[in-house]
């Protein structure tokens, strides 16, 4: 059986909720992503940010804000005015597909994986993309040399 820890990310970008949302926007520019965990000073996991809540926390766009005043208005605001505390998590040993019913059901796109209040990887909807995609090529390779195998 597949588990969360098959498929979550561990290479992680964290940040902690002092921080402002100037370094988690910037943080997520520089790695392309859209979810950012939030942890304390010793590695638990406190929170999460996502790239929806960046958006909302934003000036309006037709309010005519340029992209410095913008800047300088995340750099007074710190994670923790935005973050989302109560958040779905996932343990490592929790089987994948439950994990893919909950991002399903609930329309998270990600799971943060903790194990003893430490957060220890992430699961998004973007892991399971590219799981369909390598089964999909794996299927495809088997049924083109289940072909070729019958042929003369």
């Amino acid at each position: 059986m597949l588990t969360t820890r098959d498929l979550m990310t561990e290479d992680l970008i964290a940040l902690r909720d002092s921080d402002s949302l100037l370094a988690a926007k910037r943080a997520m520019e520089e790695a392309h992503i859209r979810h950012l965990p939030i942890v304390d000073a010793t590695g638990a996991f406190v929170g999460l940010l996502t790239h929806r809540d960046m958006l909302a926390a934003s000036v309006s766009r037709l309010a005519e804000i340029d992209n410095d005043t913008q800047e300088e208005i995340y750099s007074g605001i710190p994670i923790k005015e935005v973050m989302r505390a109560d958040v779905a998590l996932a343990s490592p040993e929790l089987p994948l597909r439950q994990a893919a019913e909950v991002l399903l059901t609930q329309k998270y796109g990600c799971l943060p994986v903790v194990a003893g209040g430490k957060l220890v990887g992430i699961l998004t909807s973007s892991d399971f993309i590219r799981l369909s995609l390598e089964l999909m090529d794996a299927l495809e390779a088997s049924e083109t040399a289940t072909v070729e195998d019958l042929e003369p």
